[in-house]
């Protein structure tokens, strides 16, 4: 399972627990954990019934910190599913907040392209107009093409959602193998039909 794997991080990185207001988001969770790297901070709120074991090595030689998170009743299903996201999500965050993440995307297809304007990203798809969309907070995007992208950041969720917000515009269609097509993605190509 997931969850019950230790997580190891580097001493860079440092993970703690702090109070937490909660929102119609999140109701029921009154604490949060922060972690703190080289890249900057990253915040998530923790369900009531998650706990997390910080185990604080001062031996600067050890060669990595470790973490185990826990949840009050294993055999409860949503406990359980809650269990292995949440260890999978502060796995990304220590990733995110060490070392960052990028996210390369590239167009395909005829007069597609991506530009700057008004620090807006704009995107020409064969559409009668341009798509102009802003771009998140804590992402960074880079055009050393018309036609490719690159978003970097530290929070893996906010450049993932960025992309797929990016992509749904014209999704990559296996006849003519044209579309946005995001990371290492490709796509079976499919015979026409013959007459």
């Amino acid at each position: 399972m997931i969850g019950r794997r230790p997580l190891k991080y580097p001493h860079e990185v440092s993970i703690g627990i702090e109070p937490f207001t909660p929102t119609p988001s999140f109701p029921r969770c009154v604490t949060q954990v922060a972690v703190k790297g080289p890249r900057g901070s990253l915040r998530m709120p923790l369900q009531p019934f998650v706990s997390l074991q910080i185990e604080r090595t001062n031996d600067p030689n050890a060669p990595k910190q470790e973490a185990t998170v826990a949840v009050r009743d294993p055999a409860d299903r949503k406990q359980r599913a809650i269990w292995g996201t949440t260890r999978a999500h502060l796995e990304n965050m220590v990733e995110g907040v060490h070392e960052g993440f990028t996210v390369p995307i590239r167009f395909n297809g005829v007069g597609y392209r991506a530009l700057f304007e008004e620090k807006k990203l704009s995107l020409k798809l064969g559409y009668s107009h341009p798509i102009l969309l802003d771009i998140p907070e804590g992402v960074e995007v880079k055009i050393p093409v018309p036609t490719r992208i690159i978003l970097q950041g530290n929070d893996l969720q906010k450049i993932t959602q960025f992309a797929a917000n990016i992509r749904k515009w014209r999704p990559p269609e296996p006849y003519n193998q044209k579309g946005i097509f995001v990371g290492d993605e490709t796509i079976k190509k499919k015979e026409g039909k013959k007459r």
